[in-house]
């Protein structure tokens, strides 16, 4: 097998930083290694896929953002994505605002 995405060691560091008096047993750790291996195996593949997609031959930020935030709905603080569209706010009706009115005039 190659070398892990996540040392022990490193593991065992964010296991302290979170609490210094937690340990892991041997299970645990396999565990949450092989986690770490699959979920970066999987964001890495998919997100080459959608480079592809973009006829690009080189994994951009903007594809690991979308992939992770459309199948992980993770959100990487300090990297907007720009490209993603914003939601417009639709003209609301004559029809509409008046409604709106009578409720508002119905509350008093």
């Amino acid at each position: 097998m190659d070398q892990p995405s996540l040392s022990r060691k490193r593991l065992h560091e964010l296991v302290e930083e979170v609490d210094k008096t937690q340990t892991l047993d041997e299970d645990a750790e396999e565990l949450l290694m092989q986690l770490a291996d699959d979920f970066i195996e999987n964001v890495v593949t998919a997100s080459c896929r959608l480079a592809k997609h973009r006829k690009s031959s080189t994994l951009e930020l903007k594809d690991v953002q979308l992939h992770l935030e459309h199948s992980w709905n993770i959100w990487i603080p300090g990297f907007v994505n720009d490209d993603r569209k914003k939601p417009t706010n639709i003209p609301s009706t004559e029809a509409h605002r008046q409604r709106v009115n009578l409720i508002k005039r119905s509350k008093k």
